[in-house]
């Protein structure tokens, strides 16, 4: 699964710059996490940055992305490849 920023974020902005794939951009009224971009961390962390720095732990799994680990490496390679590509 992809992560996602419920409406409890307070726009600290410790998580937006730890977030190695970029995935992570000011919304409308808070930030919010692109599930295209996010691999859960997978193939940079153990666990997923954000969530860990995340003072008011307002970043669940987005119950409406599922992926596999197996899915979320394929991602990360994918972007892995197109960053060094462009």
């Amino acid at each position: 699964m992809a992560l996602m920023i419920t409406d409890d974020c307070i726009n600290c902005d410790v998580c937006e710059p730890e977030c190695p794939n970029d995935a992570i951009s000011m919304g409308a009224e808070f930030y919010q996490i692109d599930p295209h971009k996010c691999t859960e961390c997978v193939g940079h962390f153990d666990e997923p940055t954000c969530a860990v720095l995340c003072p008011v732990a307002c970043i669940p799994l987005n119950p409406a992305w599922r992926e596999t680990r197996e899915e979320l490496q394929a991602k990360f390679e994918r972007l892995t490849a197109e960053k060094a590509n462009a």
